[in-house]
């Protein structure tokens, strides 16, 4: 199979026409990124109307991740098939048909399918987005895109969350999924204006490597499922995780033998061969962790013990993304001047110091105590996507721009699903040690819990109840103390982890080659 240049991106001036392309592909990578997490807030409501549980309910997130996460890799195939300009306006209209029937879905089943649609469709804008910036920007004004783009995949999933949380307050659940028409029109419309038409080669599609493709999903697939999954069904202790683990590797194997044994494979794996787009993707994979993990964290921390309403946690998790629409320019501008590793260290330091900051939570933590935290998240998180992207494609063959967009996004994603299972997993654990930890301090023969506990008595007989009846009631309320403070130090811990591993990046990130963003031409290394 022949595998096509991808042409040249042009030199001087850009049109405006060019531009409105670009924000349009970035419209579609917002939309897609936003779309993973704006059920979480309205999962409680969602979960009431389709009479499903708690478990069954994480199937709705499990099942558009797993059909993103597969579409990514085949997103440079599918664009040389249709064109750039027909394989986004028709992957976004069915995109727009299969939201449209989520939030219409009578059942869970349907739910779940319909989301599944809706990833496979919608995963492909992520990569595209990026591609755009490669493929019809002149070098001197990437550093520009690649913020923009930096900005779609920071900013969505603090907004998430908060969308979700709003519209499903003001207009119920359905409407998280309708409102994806909006940007939807626009992406359609400013891409149909800003992209010249191409002739369609669906020869690419008969050629293809269809064996690799089917590794690749069966491989990646089973992994998504084994992370998602793992901690509800306590790993290896269920013959369903093994099973899924033993396919991911079977899958992921079969995917790599089959790609080196093909002069042209769909995607080019030979890509992680290149010292900085490793070290980028590594990266890539801890910032997918580090921005899933947190935003998975306080949403849980704040509805379990601070019992604030989907609303209110939006108002909270809002400052983690608000202030990057004004610090990306000023990144951007700097990634022209500065060493790019100095820039992503100073990130990587902001957002871990954010974690750490969020480490030290008691009960009472609200509003107030973590707003800097988010703001400190905030500064740091588009020093790091920025300069990761520069990192990632500097030095890439044109014709593996796609690829290398590719490998990058679905690298992020992993790396959220695998911080989402790693922090699920450490709070169930972290839970039960502080509980047992505080158990053996908390006993009836300590003299601080028999003063608590005759408080609590005297009070409940206060309010009216028996001796015996209020006796029982203090026995509990200690219990449930007992409960929500190991939960809160299991919390606690898990924003340490988060913190920890970004810190730790900060040493990889310097194996990687000196990079700026090119100013006005040429090589981005220097």
């Amino acid at each position: 199979m022949s595998n096509p240049t991808m042409p040249q991106p042009p030199s001087g001036p850009v049109s405006a026409r060019t531009w409105i392309a670009v924000a349009a592909g970035m419209l579609g990578a917002f939309m897609a990124v936003l779309d993973i997490q704006i059920t979480n807030a309205s999962l409680k409501d969602i979960l009431g109307a389709l009479n499903a549980t708690q478990e069954e309910g994480s199937w709705i997130s499990t099942a558009y991740l797993i059909a993103e996460i597969i579409v990514i890799p085949l997103t440079a195939l599918l664009t040389r098939t249709f064109s750039m300009r027909g394989y986004m306006m028709g992957t976004t209209g069915l995109f727009l048909l299969f939201s449209t029937l989520c939030g219409a879905a009578w059942n869970l089943p349907s739910m779940i399918a319909f989301r599944m649609m809706q990833g496979f469709t919608g995963g492909a804008l992520i990569p595209m987005a990026m591609t755009l910036v490669m493929a019809k920007l002149p070098p001197s004004k990437r550093a520009v895109g690649m913020a923009i783009f930096g900005l779609t995949a920071t900013l969505a999933p603090s907004m998430g969350p908060t969308l979700g949380g709003y519209l499903t307050e003001l207009y119920g659940w359905p409407s998280i999924f309708y409102i994806n028409w909006v940007p939807g029109i626009l992406l359609i419309s400013g891409v149909a204006y800003g992209l010249d038409k191409e002739k369609r080669q669906l020869d690419q599609l008969f050629n293809s490597d269809w064996l690799g493709i089917g590794f690749m999903a069966l491989g990646l697939g089973s992994l998504t499922v084994f992370l998602e999954e793992g901690n509800t069904k306590d790993w290896f202790d269920s013959t369903f995780i093994v099973t899924f683990a033993a396919l991911a590797i079977v899958g992921l194997l079969g995917w790599v033998v089959t790609s080196a044994m093909r002069e042209h494979p769909f995607v080019n794996l030979r890509l992680y061969g290149q010292r900085n787009f490793l070290v980028a993707t590594a990266l890539s994979a801890v910032m997918g962790m580090g921005l899933y993990g947190s935003s998975f964290l306080l949403p849980l921390y704040l509805g379990q013990i601070a019992g604030y309403s989907p609303m209110q946690i939006g108002e909270v998790i809002m400052w983690a993304g608000l202030p990057q629409l004004f610090i990306m320019p000023v990144v951007a501008r700097l990634s022209q001047k500065i060493d790019n590793r100095i820039l992503c260290s100073f990130g990587l330091l902001l957002f871990g110091a954010s974690c750490i900051m969020n480490a030290y939570m008691d009960a009472s933590t609200g509003y107030d105590q973590l707003l800097w935290s988010q703001v400190v998240r905030a500064l740091g998180q588009p020093f790091v996507m920025l300069t990761l992207s520069n990192f990632a494609m500097n030095g890439i063959d044109m014709k593996d721009t796609p690829s290398a967009s590719s490998l990058f996004n679905m690298t992020r994603n992993l790396g959220g699903s695998i911080g989402i299972a790693l922090l699920a997993t450490a709070l169930t654990q972290r839970e039960h040690f502080h509980s047992a930890r505080l158990g053996e301090a908390v006993t009836g023969f300590s003299l601080a819990t028999q003063q608590r506990l005759d408080a609590l008595t005297q009070s409940f007989i206060g309010k009216g109840f028996d001796p015996l009846t209020a006796s029982d009631k203090a026995l509990k309320a200690v219990d449930s103390i007992v409960r929500r403070e190991s939960f809160v130090m299991a919390y606690n811990d898990g924003f340490f982890i988060v913190g920890g591993i970004l810190l730790s990046c900060i040493l990889i990130l310097w194996l990687s080659d000196k990079v700026k963003s090119p100013s006005g031409g040429g090589a981005g290394a220097h």
